[in-house]
């Protein structure tokens, strides 16, 4: 490459010389604001020559020395880039080996490096979070929001700390702010919605939950939120009849009836509506129909206060006389009816109505218990020491109870919702001891 350059370069000084032969007139030049010089035609084209090659070796001399610059620029940037993610494989490992020390001091390199390290701080936020710091967490994150205000992780990380603190509406505006940029994140619509829910602002919560079934696109996740829908309905119809609030209580329970008839606590709902207006015929007609269509023992037991209250129990007798009559193998009612009888001090009908019981198939201590109260009633204490023995054999509470039948949580009060598994319309009552551990 060399010689070639030399070749060329000879080349062109032979060119001038032939062109020095043959241009021997001079030229004047004139300098700006200057004198006026006489020159030889070769010596300027000399002149024009030297300053244009000068000009290209200044263009590519700021070239090449950008080039340079921007090499080593890149080759630091690359070391600094590999410390940085030595460090935090160093932290990452650290953090997976429960060594949260070393976990900080390697993230702490990090932001030696390069103190806008979003993942960095991130992590050191989470070790504090975990640990209750909540605060020194907080810090760590509202740097990365600084940094990145629409860093939808640390925006839900801050969210998590102010729950943590129980600042519940700045969690809450910080979900309103994940979700302003992005409406459709499923996750932000949960968390939402567990606000609501402990807020019970159940009108907002039924918005929240249809947008949360608009979007779940696997249908066993759709048919699950939409079983949650009728809870919330079922909440909300609650919390308006608690307020005083009639009307919007029926609308709701009618139209949860719509969706599912066999949800009892609606019927229940309903029912106490009806009350409330003072339609006491109807809301006995009302649960009469329900026990019809549901066979619940929950709807028997409401019916039966009822009558009781309203003073028909013979009309509540001859209700399980028909309940029974219709069939006849269902020793759970002819025990209520037994219990009935019990309550009413009608002896008699009573035991006869216990002892026609199938305790082969149906056993439960509140059985052996009131015959032994029975028999007490009529002085025959032997037998009511027996019925007792019988009651006191059997592992069970003498009492019965309402029963979970989705997660076994056993409780003395009906209630619409399981506070232990949070479901709706599980509540049983365990007449016939099926009730899971």
């Amino acid at each position: 490459m060399g010689k070639i350059a030399i070749l060329v370069f000879l080349l062109f000084l032979g060119v001038l010389g032939f062109f020095a032969v043959e241009n021997k007139d001079a030229v004047i030049m004139k300098i700006p604001f200057g004198d006026a010089y006489e020159i030889p035609k070769i010596a300027l084209v000399l002149l024009s020559s030297t300053i244009g090659a000068l000009a290209v070796l200044i263009v590519f001399f700021i070239r090449d020395t950008k080039r340079v610059i921007e090499n080593l620029q890149y080759q630091r940037r690359q070391k600094k880039e590999a410390r940085i993610q030595e460090f935090y494989s160093k932290a990452l490992n650290a953090i997976m080996g429960d060594k949260e020390e070393e976990a900080r001091e390697a993230l702490g390199d990090i932001l030696k490096e390069d103190p806008e390290y979003i993942d960095a701080l991130l992590r050191l936020g989470d070790i504090s979070l975990n640990n209750g710091k909540y605060e020194t967490a907080f810090d760590y994150y509202k740097k990365v929001k600084d940094i990145n205000p629409k860093n939808l992780q640390v925006l839900f990380s801050m969210e998590t700390v102010m729950e943590k603190l129980q600042r519940y509406n700045d969690a809450f505006n910080y979900l309103e702010e994940i979700l302003d940029l992005d409406p459709e994140n499923l996750t932000g619509l949960y968390k939402k919605r567990s606000l609501l829910e402990r807020k019970e602002m159940w009108d907002d919560l039924l918005s929240t939950q249809k947008a949360i079934i608009k979007l779940e696109h696997n249908e066993h996740d759709r048919q699950r939120e939409e079983r949650r829908m009728l809870g919330y309905k079922y909440e909300y119809a609650r919390a308006s009849l608690e307020n005083g609030d009639v009307e919007k209580a029926e609308k709701a329970f009618r139209t949860m009836l719509k969706m599912d008839g066999n949800f009892v606590p609606a019927h229940l709902g309903l029912a106490e509506v009806i009350l409330m207006k003072g339609e006491t015929e109807e809301a006995i007609n009302f649960l009469e129909k329900a026990y019809e269509q549901l066979r619940s023992i929950i709807i028997i037991a409401r019916l039966e206060d009822l009558l009781i209250n309203v003073g028909e129990p013979g009309r509540l007798i001859r209700f399980y006389k028909n309940a029974i009559a219709k069939n006849p193998q269902d020793n759970g009612l002819r025990f209520l009816l037994g219990k009935l009888y019990y309550r009413l001090e009608m002896v008699d009908d009573a035991m006869e109505m216990l002892n026609s019981i199938d305790t082969t198939v149906f056993s439960v201590p509140e059985l052996y218990s009131l015959k032994g109260e029975l028999y007490i009633k009529r002085s025959q204490i032997q037998k009511a020491l027996d019925e007792l023995k019988k009651a006191c054999g059997i592992k069970r509470p003498f009492k019965i109870q309402y029963c979970c039948s989705n997660c076994g949580l056993k409780s003395e009060d009906w209630s619409g919702r399981c506070p232990g598994c949070t479901e709706w319309n599980t509540y049983r009552l365990d007449v016939y001891g099926s009730c899971k551990a």
